[in-house]
């Protein structure tokens, strides 16, 4: 009985987690809706940039491609998942902004 609960309650935080954890298409985050929260996107690095403390890249996945601001550069190829808050800028347009 004891283990049947253990099991219960460890499958609903299990739950939890892939919930707000779940990896978005790069088309469903790029609206006005989505500005300012925390998006997950899965996909391969191309374009990457360093210009003194700016740094960034595109992630593009079978939908689409958006901007992505970080510190540290992934290589250009790689395949990752990244998550941050979605900005739209009058320049940049829709880009992810990383927390680090």
């Amino acid at each position: 009985m004891v283990m049947k609960t253990i099991y219960i309650i460890a499958m609903a935080l299990l739950v939890l987690l892939v919930a707000g954890c779940s990896v978005q298409k790069i088309s469903e985050i790029k609206n006005a809706d989505h500005v300012g929260s925390d998006v997950t996107v899965s996909g391969t690095v191309s374009k990457t940039i360093k210009i003194g403390d700016l740094s960034g890249y595109t992630l593009t996945d079978e939908t689409g491609d958006i901007g992505v601001s970080v510190a540290r550069l992934p290589a250009e190829g790689d395949k990752i998942t990244v998550s941050g808050v979605l900005i739209k800028d009058t320049i940049f347009g829709y880009y992810i902004k990383v927390k680090e």
